[in-house]
């Protein structure tokens, strides 16, 4: 199998590796022509389905960048794109030139223009802004037209400051103000831009002192100035390189929206997240501008453990073992990031002011830390004398480096054994929000289910298709499955999904369609295929270079995984998956594979019936789809009213009916929630993970999908062969 999922990129080295790309002369931006040239040509001829650098080809990647380059359109004026129009038919030559003339001018001219901008926020506020006057802003950008000069530049610069200081300055109301002088509640009517009305606001030191309207004004203007200041102090922190990437990937991107440049750095924190572990001091950081503070302690992590530092304390220097320290106060935090992670056992010293002011030199020994919540857990859980099982897969995990080292596959046999180890009666599978990962322990995993055969066909452009099998004949649970999905199950998981669904092994429960992600990309480091590089680490691309294909022979591109029982959510009015992505794959269907249907249950139509008869008379399920339809009416309301009063009628209005919808989270099964016994040892020594534990359960006892998944694996139960053969087989024996 492992030669089959290989195939296509070695074809892709080969081909690549034929040609030599050091041997252009390159007289100036040479990395970035070198990585230009070279990923055309691995999309040219690794793509599933590589495009025509064309005139239509080039316009899109025209209009594209300069949307992602200024989405607010409040950076470049009607002249500026004028002047690049010359280029919109020009790009793909230009590609096929090894040229980046246009990446050039459209880079230089917005560092112009974000210089101009600095002035520009500053400028406008300045002024204070007059919220009874009847003005809106339309915040959908999308269609509107560049100013035409820069007048106009600063009027639209007016309106999206005025609007979110308007977020701001009613938040200080309702948040700080207790009560106006003449005992009238604040932000109820009224004339507002009264600065005669005086009104109460309690300080940072808990000391309260009278303040008027005008002066809450200014308060929120100097916090919108606050945010765009430490904005514009990230952005600088981007270097030329960083912009070139943008250029880069809004070119790979007309191909399909998941084949993708990684940066060196980026590549790294791609590992990272789909091997769920790096080695470091388990601490995620925010760049401040005087070092960086820590917002967020990983559990189990090397921090965690030594309860050294804690959440709001600020990093300023780091240095490793026995070396002077790095001042990293004004370094990008990715730079800094990297002086502070490093190889397990080593230790490194950091330089940190407290939340209370003082400074320490604290000494961490780093370690692997592992992303625990992103890995495969599970719970028992109980209804009337039943006992069930349920598994929760963030994502398809896998160690690139090691598979045995740690996979999803693996994790969730475990989980399997041990719910089998706590008596349970079926399984729920619960693949909401998971967004995929590694097709190989998809194959593995719903190998667990059934006895063998095909679990996903796989085409790469113009071969014929392969069909990846469980052949492993073991079966580690025939017992009733429910697999549980959303709107964000992508790829991976439609792939399970899917083939269970297909041998109607199990009931798939959840939104009317899945994501619809059916391509397999390949990551392929780009150093790999440079005969000799000396412009250092190129980075790698995520490259489309496969379709796949259910047992059945429909691809789950565009149309993913319909369910068998379709309940709503809160996203089934609200534009999601694939089909709503850029330049996505078309749907296609292939030959079937040979498979058998699953022998396992009496009457599979029978479970699904009566779970539908019960959603349609469901209340919760009713309130549900009221408040999908109201978010998607929420999603489509674009004007925005600058005029407070009627700002502050609306946004009442609007919570309200949130408040309305909050009964949705009062809901209560009545089902009970177990940590296996395994997990419940841990707990003495881990409060932490208790605690987690704790508000997992307390959430799954509100979520009425899961309670229809066990519902549903009660009546596969009382239909299910396997089942019944092993009751008779205990009261023979």
């Amino acid at each position: 199998m492992k030669k089959n999922f290989t195939l296509a990129l070695l074809v892709i080295l080969v081909a690549v590796a034929s040609c030599s790309f050091t041997n252009k002369s390159f007289e100036n931006d040479d990395k970035d022509k070198l990585l230009l040239d070279l990923i055309t040509y691995v999309l040219e001829r690794g793509h599933y389905e590589p495009k025509d650098l064309n005139d239509n080809f080039s316009s899109n990647v025209f209009d594209d960048f300069i949307d992602i380059l200024d989405p607010t359109k409040r950076y470049f004026l009607a002249s500026d794109v004028r002047e690049f129009e010359k280029y919109r038919f020009q790009i793909d030559d230009e590609i096929k030139n090894t040229d980046i003339t246009f990446f050039n001018i459209v880079y230089q001219r917005l560092m112009k223009r974000m210089d101009e901008a600095k002035e520009v926020y500053k400028e406008v506020l300045s002024e204070p802004f007059d919220y009874t006057i009847p003005e809106d802003i339309n915040i959908d950008y999308k269609d509107q037209e560049y100013a035409s000069n820069k007048k106009q530049l600063k009027e639209r610069w007016r309106k999206q400051l005025k609007y979110n200081t308007l977020g701001v300055f009613d938040n200080k109301i309702n948040n700080k103000l207790v009560e106006s002088s003449t005992g009238a509640a604040v932000g109820e009517g009224g004339d507002i831009a009264s600065t005669s009305v005086n009104l109460k606001l309690e300080n940072v030191n808990g000391v309260l002192k009278d303040v008027t309207v005008k002066e809450i004004e200014i308060a929120s203007r100097e916090n919108t100035k606050n945010t765009l200041d430490e904005f514009f102090d990230f952005i600088d922190d981007f270097e030329r390189k960083d912009w070139f990437v943008q250029y880069i990937n809004t070119i790979v991107d007309e191909f399909d929206p998941h084949t993708f440049y990684f940066a060196p750095d980026d590549k790294e924190k791609f590992d990272i997240g789909m091997s769920g572990k790096f080695e470091g001091i388990g601490a995620r950081l925010q760049k401040k501008p005087e070092g960086a503070r820590i917002v967020e302690i990983i559990s189990g992590g090397p921090v965690w453990r030594e309860q050294s530092l804690e959440v709001g304390d600020e990093i300023l220097k780091v240095g490793q073992e026995g070396e002077e320290p790095t001042d990293i106060v004004g370094m990008r935090l990715d730079d800094a990031i990297k002086l502070i992670k490093g190889p397990k056992g080593t230790i490194v010293d950091l330089t940190v002011r407290r939340v209370d002011g003082t400074i320490d030199v604290i000494s961490i020994t780093r370690d692997v830390v592992q992303l625990e919540e992103s890995f495969a857990k599970s719970a028992t859980v109980k209804k009337d004398e039943n006992k069930y099982g349920l598994i929760n897969l963030p994502k398809f995990y896998v160690d690139f480096e090691d598979y045995t080292e740690r996979n999803a596959a693996t994790d969730v046999a475990k989980e399997v054994e041990r719910l089998k180890q706590e008596g349970v009666e079926g399984i729920v599978l619960d693949l909401r929000d998971n967004g995929g990962g590694s097709l190989k322990t998809v194959v593995e995993m719903a190998g667990l289910f059934i006895k063998d055969g095909p679990i996903v066909q796989v085409r790469s452009s113009g071969q014929r298709k392969e069909v990846h099998e469980d052949k492993d004949e073991r079966i580690q649970w025939d017992g009733p499955l429910v697999i549980l999905v959303n709107e964000l199950s992508a790829s991976a998981s439609e792939i399970l999904a899917a083939a269970m669904q297909d041998y109607k092994r199990a009931v798939v429960i959840g939104s009317k369609q899945t994501f619809g992600k059916g391509t397999v990309q390949n990551v392929i480091p780009l150093d790999n295929i440079v005969r000799s590089n000396e412009h250092g680490d190129l980075g790698a691309i995520k490259l489309t270079t496969q379709k796949f294909y259910r047992i059945n022979g429909g691809s789950t591109q565009l149309e993913g995984v319909k369910s068998d029982i379709v309940v709503p959510d809160r996203y089934s009015y609200i534009d999601l998956g694939e089909r709503d992505q850029e330049n996505p794959l078309g749907w296609d269907k292939i030959t079937p594979a040979d498979y058998k249907i699953w022998d396992g249950y009496i009457d599979f139509e029978v479970a699904v019936a009566n779970s539908k008869k019960r959603m349609t008379n469901n209340a919760q399920i009713k309130l549900i789809e009221e408040n999908a339809k109201w978010l998607k009416e929420q999603q489509d309301d674009v004007i925005v009213s600058l005029n407070y009063d009627i700002y502050k009628n609306k946004t009442e209005k609007d919570k309200k009916r949130s408040e309305y919808f909050k009964r949705l989270r009062e809901y209560d099964s009545k089902l009970t929630f177990e940590s296996l016994k395994y997990e419940t040892e841990l707990f003495t020594k881990d409060s932490v993970l208790r605690e987690k534990r704790n508000r997992w359960h307390k959430n799954l006892a509100k979520d009425i999908y899961v309670e229809e998944a066990v519902n549903v694996l009660r009546d596969l139960q009382l239909n299910n062969i396997k089942h019944s053969e092993r009751k008779l087989a205990s009261v023979k024996g």
